[in-house]
Formats: C-alpha cells, structure tokens, sequence
C-alpha cells in the first residue's frame, strides 16, 4: 500500500520560511514523478510544484522565485523549501503522487502565514 507523509507546516510571520517534507513508502519512488498541492477552504486543490523523476522542476507563477521543490531517491522524500511567505499562502499543503492509474494523496500539513 502507498503511503504519503506530510510534515513541517506551521505557523510562521509574512516574510518567514517553512520547509515541508513528504515521506513516501510503498512504490518504487525514484521512477514517480511528485507534486505538492495546496488547498483553502471553499476552493480546489492547487498544483503548487512538481518534480518529474529525473528532477526536472516545474511551479505555479505565484510561487516561482520563492518555492524549491526537490527529491532524495535514497530517502524516499520530497521536499517543498517555501521561501518570502505570504499570507496567500496560506492554506493545507498535500504530497501527491500517481500509481497504478490512480492518484495517492497524503492527509495534508497545514501552513498558516500571518500579516
């Protein structure tokens, strides 16, 4: 069974940084490619960033510039390094993945930015 761990959100001040991580089991990780959503109450879930399994990164424009997201095949984790928060970024951060056809979601970390 695939397994997505999310973890590192917070409560951080506009300006601040938080580095979330995702730790994944059951699937031979390096040959998936992963992505982080986020998601605010009342609106769809958002592709924030992917990495592709040969670590080519892509972002939403309102991220760009300030999110990195990377990989470790060793340790079966993906990481989102969230830099210059602001308070649109706001909202429940979820790993995600793809496997056998379906999508594979972890249960979310919360990232609250304050003005």
């Amino acid at each position: 069974q695939v397994h997505l761990v999310e973890s590192g959100g917070g409560l951080v001040d506009a300006g601040e940084s938080l580095r979330l991580s995702c730790r994944v089991s059951g699937i031979n990780f390096r040959l998936h490619p992963m992505n982080w959503y986020r998601q605010t109450p009342g609106m769809q879930r958002e592709l924030v960033a992917g990495i592709s399994s040969d670590s080519v990164a892509n972002y939403v424009d309102s991220v760009k510039d300030r999110f990195t997201i990377s990989r470790d095949n060793v340790r079966a984790a993906v990481y989102l390094q969230m830099n210059s928060l602001r308070p649109n970024d706001t909202a429940t951060y979820y790993c995600n993945t793809h496997y056998k056809g379906n999508q594979v979601w972890g249960r979310g970390t919360q990232v609250t930015v304050s003005s």
